[in-house]
């Protein structure tokens, strides 16, 4: 967040993303709970996906990125603090940056969808305390999301937010605003780094960055852009080989083997066995 204002967080699906993200100059990634369930699992965002499961991504994420990567970890996954402490240091040790935690019952519904439930402003702080407490890194940030705005109000949800930053949140997350001067309100009120989630098709408009800044927004989040537009063209190529027979209309329009290569670097691995064998053959 000191790198750039708003910093921008773009969602990486996979290992492969994370590399293509930080290639394209990204100062951070992001893991999201959305993705994990549909890109991994083949499953909705109705909080099915376990802490394995995410755990899992992060590490390969982690494993092939030296970008900060924050990650959705729903409500927790578990309902006690010890379930959200364990959830806390796991990250921590697959090498995640950040985390945030919502205010959804554990049957929970993705923030952009009707029908959302809450616990009670007190359960939610509460999951804060147990997420800050659990730390094992100091500069683990434990981001507090609340969905409260489409349940109770913008001046509920603020008073959530302001209640999770007194439990210890170091940023708010507030799910689906739908107006500029909502993030304004939040940033006024909690004081610290204040989340805007522009996921696409979705409540809340595609602001720009200029506008994001003008309403003290610290982070700008992009959470399946790229898993949406893969998938698009994914299925445009499934489709074209299907119905001609063959992949060379298409062709145009995939990432070359070249350029895979590029990305990987994958030269030097070979290059390494080549001299691994050259070794070899000395002996």
């Amino acid at each position: 967040m000191a790198a750039e204002k708003p910093l921008q967080c773009v969602g990486a699906i996979n290992a492969y993303c994370s590399r293509l993200a930080e290639r394209a100059g990204y100062k951070s990634i992001y893991l999201s709970g959305g993705g994990v369930a549909a890109g991994s699992l083949g499953l909705p965002d109705l909080g099915i996906s376990n802490l394995e499961d995410v755990l899992v991504d992060v590490r390969r994420i982690t494993d092939a990125s030296s970008l900060p990567l924050l990650v959705d970890v729903d409500t927790g996954f578990g309902a006690s603090a010890f379930n959200i402490a364990r959830t806390v240091r796991s990250l921590i040790k697959s090498g995640a940056a950040a985390m945030h935690i919502e205010d959804q019952v554990g049957a929970k519904r993705c923030g952009h969808r009707p029908g959302k439930e809450l616990v009670a402003k007190e359960e939610m702080a509460d999951r804060i305390k147990a997420a800050v407490d659990a730390k094992t890194d100091a500069d683990f940030v434990v981001m507090a999301r609340t969905d409260a705005l489409a349940v109770e109000g913008l001046e509920r949800a603020i008073e959530r937010a302001i209640a999770c930053v007194e439990a210890g949140a170091d940023a708010i997350f507030p799910e689906a605003m739908t107006e500029l001067s909502m993030y304004r309100r939040f940033a006024d009120a909690v004081k610290v780094p204040v989340l805007a989630n522009l996921t696409e098709f979705g409540a809340t408009p595609l602001f720009t960055l200029d506008e994001l800044r003008s309403a003290k927004v610290a982070i700008a989040l992009y959470p399946l852009s790229a898993f949406r537009a893969m998938s698009a063209a994914a299925l445009e190529v499934y489709h074209a080989i299907r119905k001609e027979g063959t992949q060379k209309g298409v062709v145009d329009s995939m990432q070359t083997r070249a350029d895979l290569y590029e990305v990987l670097g994958y030269h030097a691995y070979e290059r390494k066995l080549d001299e691994l064998f050259a070794k070899e053959r000395k002996k």
